[in-house]
């Protein structure tokens, strides 16, 4: 073991193979008896295609460049696709990103389009489509932009005809519903074909605050009529609905201060545990149910790991493998259940449980260490003492590296990860993105604050009216208690974070004097501006929740803003933005930057042609975290090995 100062340290993670390791499988479905599911291509840019199990075990690409499975339902997206079996062969539809349209698509054949172009560039959106092969028909969520506004849109509840006599006619679309929320989710429909449930809310409130559970009766016909609310509510999240293989209504409800799964308005398994979680994109599933009866759940207090619940007993058998923590992407056939699972030192798997003799393993997008594990972080989960008393969740990953210490006496820089969202929750995976600094010598706590999911309602609802005030504070508790256990050097620390992570990450250097310097990509910096017009329509009310109504607190939203503390910047920062962002557009950036002109605050200012909100490009990665390294080296006096680009800091 040789001796080096921290941030000094040679590794072979670099910001390459970050990139490179960018994202993880998703939307996972069994078509047949294959299993199916969507796969980020960070050197593609960034592009998700579609890849298959065949029954024989082989892995492959379905969907060529240019194609690329991502809706843009409410801008975070939702399930893009979907398959069935037909005389044998699989029958897939899917969104592609560019236009939006859907398409079908035969293996051995070219996708052809199910639905029109819009007179709005990608203003007719699909997510959750469910092939109906009875009727002919594809049920979705169709998103529909009546106007130039990011406010002039309506959503519905939609049937588009398998035949492609729709590729031309938007009259050809089949509206199930009126436009009676602002947002819905994708319909369910019952064992019999006789009933459809779904999910709506309206503004002001987020999914996570509340939502209807609504029920309808279908005609003959393929109409919907008849709905009405069965539970859910302005106070009440209900987050998933699903039917049970003999009729019966289930869905998961946070009415009891946890999200759990109420069967018929039952609870099958109270616990003070989270089955559920916040509905950033539609079709999410914490749960599938089995054809047996029980169900595959994705449940744990913090770390949500795959299980199996006998809904007679209440009983869960969880999934023995290393893998910690799971997404909410289930799917279930017959005796099998496939998930998207990690672990700290497992990237994200398609995972298969077998319900039967109770084996787990990958089957598709399988971890390869792409170096030797051992620079891999080493994290622990603590929790720590936040203002008034009130617990804060993280994750710590020290500095390690298999063949370097650093010289006695010297303690590690250390930066803090703000989780976007901020209704969110960092889970403790391997990210490569950590790994770069941590096999370097700089230490990542990834800090859950308060207003996070997988720990109760309660938890979460204390970023109410309260955004840029607790999780400002926890981060800083986090900080500072690390650096008063000597486990972080006090005079380095700096905190990061993009989207909501952003605000956070600029308002903590706006409003303490914790860190010497900060990452912000892609942020929210201005709240008076921020809202109805300048981001989109899913969040451009959330601030109502997160900092309180306008009408009422109109000096708290310029009061919390990093911008009109702009005075208050002393310390270097980096500032990330994607130009093609419509959520934290590059506005938000330049307001800044307006106001600390001439101030001679050392920053740099990165923006990347193509990018939206979240960068996906393998190019953007790299030289985001280059610059990011570089930003600590000159703030911090490290020397990294090798040398990073340097990124000028301009005052």
């Amino acid at each position: 073991m040789r001796e080096a100062p921290y941030g000094s340290w040679p590794s072979p993670v670099d910001a390459a193979l970050a990139a490179a390791h960018d994202g993880r499988p998703d939307w996972v479905d069994i078509v047949g008896e294959e299993t199916w599911w969507t796969e980020p291509r960070p050197a593609e840019g960034g592009r998700r295609t579609l890849v298959r199990r065949r029954t024989d075990g082989v892995e492959e690409p379905v969907l060529p460049a240019p194609w690329n499975v991502r809706s843009r339902v409410i801008e975070y997206g939702g399930r893009p696709w979907a398959g069935a079996e037909r005389d044998g062969r699989p029958l897939i539809v899917f969104v592609h990103l560019a236009d939006q349209r859907l398409y079908r698509y035969e293996p051995g054949g070219e996708p052809r389009p199910l639905t029109p172009s819009s007179p709005v560039p990608g203003g007719l959106r699909w997510a959750e489509p469910r092939v109906d092969l009875a009727r002919g028909e594809v049920w979705c969520v169709l998103e529909e932009f009546t106007g130039d506004g990011p406010d002039d849109v309506r959503r519905v509840l939609a049937a588009v005809p398998l035949d492609g006599s729709a590729a031309a006619d938007r009259g050809a679309v089949r509206e199930l519903t009126p436009a009676r929320h602002r947002f819905v989710t994708g319909a369910r429909l019952s064992p019999d074909g006789r009933r459809a449930a779904w999910l709506a809310w309206d503004h002001p409130r987020m999914p996570w605050d509340g939502t209807e559970l609504l029920v309808a009766d279908v005609r003959e016909d393929g109409r919907l009529e008849n709905a009405r609310t069965v539970a859910g509510g302005p106070e009440e999240a209900v987050a998933q609905v699903e039917w049970s293989p003999d009729g019966r209504l289930l869905y998961t409800s946070d009415r009891g201060g946890w999200w759990n799964i109420y069967r018929d308005g039952t609870p099958l398994c109270p616990r003070e545990e989270e089955f559920g979680g916040p509905l950033w994109q539609l079709g999410l599933r914490w749960f599938a149910p089995l054809d047996n009866g029980l169900l595959a759940v994705v449940h744990g207090r913090g770390p949500a790991v795959l299980g199996i619940l006998d809904p007679e007993s209440g009983e869960i058998v969880d999934a023995a493998g290393p893998w910690t923590e799971y997404t909410a992407a289930l799917a279930t056939h017959g005796e099998r259940v496939i998930a998207v699972g990690a672990g700290p030192h497992t990237a994200y798997e398609v995972i298969e449980l077998d319900t039967v003799t109770g084996r787990a393993r990958a089957v598709g997008a399988r971890h390869r260490d792409a170096v030797d594990p051992a620079y891999y972080p080493r994290p622990r989960r603590r929790t720590f003492p936040g203002p008034d008393g009130r617990e804060v969740h993280a994750h710590i990953h020290p500095p390690h590296h298999p063949h370097r210490t650093a010289p006695d006496g010297e303690l590690p820089p250390f930066v803090i990860w703000a989780h976007g969202g901020p209704t969110g929750r960092a889970p403790l995976v391997l990210d490569l993105s950590i790994a770069y600094f941590t096999s370097r010598g700089i230490g990542v706590a990834e800090v859950n604050y308060g207003g996070s999911t997988g720990y109760g309602r309660a938890y979460r609802e204390r970023l109410r009216e309260q955004w840029g005030v607790v999780d400002v504070e926890d981060c800083a508790a986090v900080a500072r208690a690390l650096a008063d256990e000597g486990t972080a050097d006090p005079a380095r620390l700096a905190i990061r974070g993009g989207s909501a992570g952003g605000w956070t990450a600029a308002a903590s250097l706006t409003t303490t004097d914790v860190y010497a310097c900060g990452t912000v990509l892609y942020p929210v910096l201005d709240l008076t501006a921020w809202g109805p017009g300048e981001t989109h329509d899913f969040e451009s009310r959330y601030l109502e929740s997160l900092i309180g109504p306008l009408a009422e607190v109109p000096a708290r939203y310029a009061e919390r803003s990093p911008t009109a503390h702009a005075d208050r910047l002393t310390v270097p920062f980096l500032l990330l933005q994607g130009l093609d962002d419509v959520i934290c557009p590059p506005a938000q950036c330049e307001r800044l930057l307006a106001r600390i002109a001439g101030r001679g605050v050392p920053h740099a200012y990165l923006t990347f042609e193509g990018e939206g909100h979240g960068f996906r490009r393998a190019e953007t990665t790299v030289r985001a975290l280059e610059a990011e390294l570089s930003l600590y080296a000159q703030v911090f006096k490290l020397h990294p090995t090798p040398p990073v680009p340097k990124v000028e800091l301009t005052p």
